[in-house]
Parts: structure tokens; sequence; C-alpha cells
């Protein structure tokens, strides 16, 4: 599932009710939706982050924000070294050279469509 208005989604599978159910993901508030076709939870999504905009600016809130910005990352000695190396040979910064890196894996990964769904 795309994101929409910046807000992504965690999304499963329940037998009981046979619907597909899912979270806003990355905020503090708890946004639930769901649907029982593909096209359904969309669009069930959708309306879910537009009511949660608009109860936040009925009650003068903020909405939670997905993402900050900030990412922390640990990973091997041996990966840091490789990414430094890469990242001095197109005379970037590690964390420029990193970001770009995820955007263009990011970008792949979202504009194929792919949802993974937990049961």
């Amino acid at each position: 599932m795309r994101p929409y208005k910046g807000y992504s989604a965690e999304i499963w599978f329940e037998e009981d009710d046979a619907a597909f159910h899912g979270l806003v993901s990355g905020i503090r508030d708890t946004v639930h939706f769901q649907g029982r076709t593909p096209e359904e939870l969309t669009e069930a999504f959708h309306d879910s982050v537009d009511d949660y905009l608009a109860f936040c600016a009925e009650q003068g809130k903020d909405p939670d924000k997905p993402y900050s910005g900030n990412l922390a990352l640990r990973t091997t000695p041996e990966i840091h070294q490789m990414v430094g190396g890469a990242a001095a040979s197109q005379g970037k910064s590690v964390n420029q050279w990193i970001s770009d890196a995820l955007e263009e894996v990011a970008r792949k990964q979202l504009a194929s469509g792919a949802t993974r769904i937990r049961h």
C-alpha cells in the first residue's frame, strides 16, 4: 500500500472476520482501518487518515508526524568501512551517502506497490 499524505500503514489479515486490518504506522495515536478487498482497504486507509487530520484540526492539536528525519543506524564495522569508502569515492559525507542510497531503494520498493501482510 502506498503512503498517503505522508502516512504509511501496517497491514494484516484476520481470519475471524475475513478482513484486512491496518494501523497507521509511525505515530503515537491509534488510527485503525479495515476492508475486505484491497480497494476497500485502500479507501478505508485514506478515509482514516483524512478523519484523523480533521479530528486533530477540530481539537486544535498538531497531528503526529510519522517520521522526524532522524534515523539511528547500527551496522558492523566492515559495512561502516565500506560505506565510508563509497561515500568518499563520491565526495559525499557518510550521512548524505546513506540518505541517498536509502532514498533510491525506498523509491523502488514503494513504486512496486507491494505490501507485506502479516497473518
